[in-house]
C-alpha cells in the first residue's frame, strides 16, 4: 500500500501538471507519455486547453487497462494518428492485443481516432446516445480536427462505433472486472463511466473533471449533471478517479472542481433570474473562485450564459 501511496501522491502533484508546455512528449504526438495510475491501468494525459497543432488533439485523457487477456481502451483519440501513438506506447508496454475501445461519448477526441481501431477490426463500444450525437456532428467534428491538425490529421475519418448499449455492459478480463455504465446526464450526449471495482477506480469521462474549468455545452444537463453527479457517480465510492480532463486524483477534487462549480454557477444564475434580470447580467456573475482552473477565461462567461438558458426553461 506505501508504494501505491506514494506513486498516487507523485501523479497528483501540481509539479507534473505544467500545462502551459506546448508538448510534454516531444517524441510521441501524445501531449503526454502514459503513467500507470495503479497496476496495469495506464493513463495518458492530455492536455487541459482546445485541440492545438502542438498538441495534437491530445487534450482529453486516454486510458487503457492491461488484462491479462488483453488491452482495453478507454477513448479513441482525436485523430489515426493519435491513436496509432497510443497503441505505438502499449506495445512498449505489453504484449497484449488491444481486444476493445470504448468511446467515453460522442465528441471529436472521444470517437475520431475510431478510424485507426477500426483497421485493426478492434471492437469499439459507445453509449446509444453518443451513436447518435457522432452521427449527428461528426463530420463537423472531423472538419474542426482537419483545420486545427493538418498533417496530423490525416488518415482520419467519421467511423461510428461497432457496439452500443443503453444503461451498463460488464467485462471479465484476466484479473478486472469492468462495468461501464451510463449514470445519467452530465457534459454531452452518452457520457459513459469505466469502473473496476476490485480496484476502486473509475475513468469517469467528462461528468468528471480536475485542473481545469468543465466546459458546459448547448446539449449538457447542467441540473441533471449535479443530480447524476450525486446519485450515480458518487455511489462508485471509487478511491481513485481518472477524470476526463486533468490528472488522476480522488472523489473530493473532482466534486470540488465539476460538482460544486455547477451548483456555485447555477446559484449565481438563479440570483439573476430572480433579480429579473437577463442574459447579460448573467454572463458577468462572479466566478472568481474558480479563476486558478485551467480554462477559466475561455469558458466561464460562456458558461454562465449556457446555464442561464438551461435555467429559463426549468
Amino acid at each position: 500500500m506505501k508504494r501505491l501511496a506514494a506513486l498516487f501522491f507523485a501523479i497528483t502533484t501540481p509539479a507534473l501538471a505544467n500545462q502551459s508546455i506546448p508538448d510534454q512528449y516531444p517524441d510521441s504526438l501524445l501531449y503526454s507519455a502514459p503513467i500507470e495510475v495503479i497496476p496495469n491501468v495506464w493513463s495518458a494525459i492530455g492536455q487541459t486547453s482546445a485541440m492545438t497543432y502542438e498538441n495534437a488533439g491530445h487534450n482529453n485523457n486516454l486510458s487503457f487497462i492491461v488484462t491479462g487477456e488483453g488491452v482495453v481502451v478507454v477513448n479513441a483519440g482525436a485523430s489515426y494518428k493519435l491513436a496509432e501513438a497510443l497503441h505505438d506506447e502499449i506495445k512498449q508496454i505489453t504484449d497484449e492485443p488491444v481486444v476493445l475501445v470504448i468511446n467515453e461519448n460522442g465528441q471529436g477526441h472521444a470517437m475520431l481516432g475510431n478510424s485507426y481501431w477500426a483497421k485493426l477490426d478492434v471492437p469499439i463500444l459507445a453509449h446509444d446516445d453518443a451513436d447518435v450525437d457522432f452521427s449527428r456532428h461528426g463530420y463537423n467534428h472531423l472538419a474542426k480536427a482537419k483545420k486545427r491538425l493538418k498533417d496530423r490529421a490525416e488518415g482520419t475519418e467519421v467511423v461510428p462505433p461497432t457496439e452500443t448499449f443503453d444503461e451498463k455492459k460488464n467485462y471479465k478480463m484476466g484479473k478486472f472486472t469492468i462495468r461501464v455504465r451510463r449514470v445519467g446526464p452530465a457534459h454531452a450526449p452518452g457520457d459513459i463511466q469505466v469502473w473496476l471495482p476490485k480496484q476502486r477506480l473509475v475513468i469517469a469521462g467528462d461528468i468528471a473533471v480536475h485542473e481545469r474549468l468543465p466546459e458546459i455545452l448547448e446539449t449538457s444537463h447542467s441540473s441533471r449533471w449535479v443530480e447524476t453527479f450525486d446519485e450515480g457517480f458518487e455511489q462508485f465510492k471509487a478511491l481513485y478517479v481518472i477524470p476526463g480532463h486533468g490528472h488522476p486524483t480522488n472523489m473530493a477534487q473532482v466534486r470540488r472542481y465539476t460538482r460544486e462549480y455547477l451548483a456555485y454557477l447555477r446559484g449565481k444564475v438563479r440570483e439573476v433570474i430572480k433579480a429579473g434580470d437577463g442574459l447579460a447580467e448573467a454572463y458577468y456573475v462572479d466566478q472568481s473562485p474558480y479563476k486558478r482552473l485551467d480554462k477559466f477565461k475561455d469558458l466561464a462567461t460562456r458558461n454562465a450564459g449556457q446555464v442561464f438558458q438551461h435555467m429559463e426553461w426549468e
